[in-house]
């Protein structure tokens, strides 16, 4: 009673593959010794051939599966009248990229005038007095 509700559940290239497996099963039991060890080999290395190419076609189903919910569930929220949400991990992945392009070009500019500080003649660069000092060496004439 078990075994036949366990096959009422599988799915029908599970059931075909069952039957088959049996069918081969037989078919080797009925054979004499000689070729009996051969055939058990061979039909161990079909079947984990055949599981193999199995496991990689349900990955693939499995990734399209998801795809197709998740379109679906877009759809669904698109036909009653939903918006679709803020990317917010974009939105935070643009900031922080755009923050670190500022950082970049703020660093990379500070050493450019740094250096060009450097490199002009002592004749050219400006010196910055302050007036407002009873000391300074300037003296305004306010009167």
């Amino acid at each position: 009673m078990l075994g036949t509700n366990l096959l009422k559940h599988q799915s029908k290239p599970e059931r075909v593959a069952d039957q088959a497996w049996e069918y081969l099963t037989s078919t080797v039991n009925s054979a004499g010794d000689s070729v009996k060890h051969a055939a058990r080999d061979t039909a161990r290395s079909a079947r984990r051939t055949g599981s193999h190419l199995t496991s990689h076609a349900g990955d693939r189903m499995s990734a399209v599966t998801d795809e197709a919910r998740v379109r679906a569930s877009l759809a669904y929220d698109a036909l009653a009248g939903r918006r679709p949400g803020l990317p917010w991990a974009w939105l935070v992945g643009a900031g922080l990229v755009g923050a670190a392009l500022a950082w970049a070009a703020t660093t990379a500019s500070r050493a450019a005038l740094a250096r060009a500080e450097r490199e002009l003649p002592a004749s050219d660069r400006m010196e910055f007095v302050d007036v407002d000092r009873a000391n300074s060496p300037v003296r305004l004439d306010t009167t």
